[in-house]
């Protein structure tokens, strides 16, 4: 009885593996992607050469209204409008037991400055560091 050997090598390639590394880095892409942009808000912001890389925990951002003269508070980007009453007391839950708390200030160009001078009044009496977000030059 002869036993034929087999000499020829098996050329095929289970593609299985390939497909479940690109689904992998797919997922892992767009779920670094949403963590880019954290502001939601389009602002306007002024423009600055200086960049600091300071972490924020905490963002402000202040929206004008140029029909009706009025002005708008966001925390953290949400879409949800904030009274300036309550902003100190939310900011302080936010940064209550953070070590070196931090926040940034997100003003359009046309907010005055004594409006971006009141929120960095709260940050002074509750003694967080403030940063004031600019668009690069």
């Amino acid at each position: 009885m002869a036993i034929k050997q087999r000499l020829k090598a098996d050329s095929s390639f289970s593609m299985s593996s390939m497909t479940d590394i690109v689904f992998l880095l797919l997922i892992f892409f767009l779920v670094t992607s949403t963590l880019i942009n954290p502001n939601a808000l389009k602002l306007l912001l002024p423009k600055s050469t200086n960049q600091i890389s300071s972490k924020q925990q905490v963002t402000i951002s202040i929206k004008h209204n140029l029909k009706q003269n009025t002005f708008t508070y966001y925390i953290n980007g949400n879409r949800s409008a904030v009274k300036f009453s309550d902003i100190e007391p939310q900011v302080r839950k936010l940064l209550n037991n953070v070590k070196d708390p931090t926040f940034s200030i997100c003003a359009d160009q046309s907010v005055p400055i004594e409006k971006v001078v009141e929120i960095m009044n709260i940050g002074k009496r509750n003694k967080y560091k403030v940063i004031l977000a600019t668009a690069p030059e």
